[in-house]
């Protein structure tokens, strides 16, 4: 493989982008268009890569982002049981500006 191919995840690992898979796609109201990818990132942290359209992205975030978090933390419990890092990112959501779970909250300006 070359230096920017991807290893894929291993065993159980790889088992969860079918987990990631089937939780997203029984979410959303166009499960044909739910796209999961995997990359690997300059620090050894895989990257799973959430992709769905864009009516169906409330779904995907849930009220106040439980339901990407919820799945964020599964990924992370399994991840950190076979002595990896792996990463849930939900493209497109920089554009619902809402924050991930791994941002600080934006600081509030001062009130005089």
């Amino acid at each position: 493989m070359g230096l920017n191919q991807p290893k894929p995840l291993i065993g159980s690992l790889k088992n969860m982008l079918k987990l990631v898979k089937y939780l997203i796609t029984n979410i959303v109201d166009q499960p044909d268009k739910v796209r999961i990818e995997e990359t690997i990132d300059s620090t050894n942290t895989h990257i799973i890569s959430i992709s769905v359209d864009q009516a169906d992205m409330g779904r995907v975030i849930g009220k106040a982002g439980k339901i990407i978090n919820s799945i964020r933390e599964l990924v992370k419990i399994k991840a950190i049981k076979q002595g990896k890092r792996v990463k849930v990112i939900l493209k497109d959501q920089e554009q619902t500006n809402l924050p991930s779970r791994s941002e600080p909250p934006a600081e509030l300006p001062e009130i005089e």
